[in-house]
């Protein structure tokens, strides 16, 4: 069963795509940090010699799915989200599951993979979903703390 997150004053706004962006390019260096501290890793492990193939990438696509899932679905924010005030949550309010996380993420990279169609469709969408948060059946919220 999921955790409600504690009640803030007002109601909870959709934030903008470029919020988003904002949050996601935050991510975006932590995400590089634990590559390269893998690669580093990897390289020691492997006498020095450069680490490449599927095997490395599989372990590079599992920890980046490991560093979001972690913070959606304990947390609700990733680092990134955090300094913009943003929150991802199921649609009525409560920490997202695992199932949720795994969705979210593997269709936020094919939102991607289609040149980020995927979230410009939240211009278009009557609730500001991305594909992500319709396919997942989540949503980002913007955060204000209690005054």
């Amino acid at each position: 069963m999921n955790r409600a997150f504690p009640e803030f004053e007002g109601e909870l706004q959709q934030p903008s795509l470029l919020r988003r962006f904002a949050a996601m390019i935050y991510d975006a260096f932590l995400v590089a940090a634990i590559w390269m501290c893998t690669g580093f890793a990897a390289v020691g492990l492997n006498n020095g010699n450069v680490v490449d193939g599927p095997l490395f990438q599989s372990v590079l696509f599992l920890l980046t799915f490991a560093f979001f899932a972690y913070f959606w679905v304990r947390l609700g924010q990733t680092l990134g989200m955090q300094a913009w005030k943003l929150r991802v949550q199921t649609i009525d309010g409560k920490h997202i599951s695992l199932r949720q996380a795994l969705i979210r993420f593997m269709t936020a990279i094919l939102s991607f993979a289609c040149f980020g169609l995927g979230f410009f469709w939240m211009l278009f969408s009557a609730n500001k979903a991305t594909w992500h948060d319709s396919f997942s059946e989540t949503q980002i919220v913007l955060i204000e703390k209690k005054k």
